[in-house]
């Protein structure tokens, strides 16, 4: 698949930019095809690896495979600085890794920084898995007053409390029914 993965990266970049697959002439411009064939032949093999469908209409549309990122083969240390690999490493896809159930997951932009201990910065996006059950220690969506807070899921003399992870905000030990809406279950933040 050499340069294959090259072409699949502009054809990604293109979908990213226009949200549709461009066609096969607008393909042989962008990786220098001088014949349709040799896009048909790119097609097939993207394809054959399930980067690309094609719908109904005929139309190529993004495959199975499409959206998954290539993982690095090393890993990077946090501290100490460590040789680079710039190998091809295995591919993730970054829905399949954080999304177990599509139908019960939201994503949630969170607002405030009474969690910023905890590493949710604010504008950070969190993977919330809807659910009413969640263990102490679980990062939860509680629902207090009719009011939805991020905090983590905590128990003091038989109750369950909600605790902050940044020291300037209160623990919230609710007065009337706590009500949990979902457990977190990964985040992920844009650098500007």
């Amino acid at each position: 698949m050499g340069n294959d993965f090259d072409y699949l990266a502009k054809l990604q970049d293109y979908y990213a930019d226009h949200k549709t697959l461009p066609s096969y002439s607008t393909i042989a411009q962008m990786v220098g095809f001088k014949s349709k064939n040799a896009v048909t032949a790119l097609v097939a093999r993207l394809k054959l690896q399930g980067y690309l469908e094609s719908a109904p209409d005929k139309r190529l549309k993004p495959g199975l495979r499409f959206f998954e990122r290539l993982l690095a083969e090393s890993t990077v240390r946090a501290g100490f600085p460590s040789a680079a690999s710039s190998d091809r490493g295995d591919t993730l896809s970054i829905d399949e890794f954080l999304v177990e159930r599509p139908s019960q997951t939201v994503l949630i932009t969170v607002k405030g920084d009474s969690m910023i201990d905890a590493g949710i910065m604010p504008d950070d996006i969190v993977i919330v898995e809807k659910r009413q059950l969640a263990n102490v220690g679980d990062i939860v969506v509680a629902i207090v007053d009719n009011e939805f807070t991020l905090k983590t899921l905590g128990r003091e003399k038989n109750e369950f409390v909600l605790l902050p992870a940044n020291k300037a905000y209160p623990v919230i030990r609710p007065q009337g029914q706590l009500e949990i809406f979902g457990v977190v279950v990964g985040q992920f933040r844009k650098y500007k």
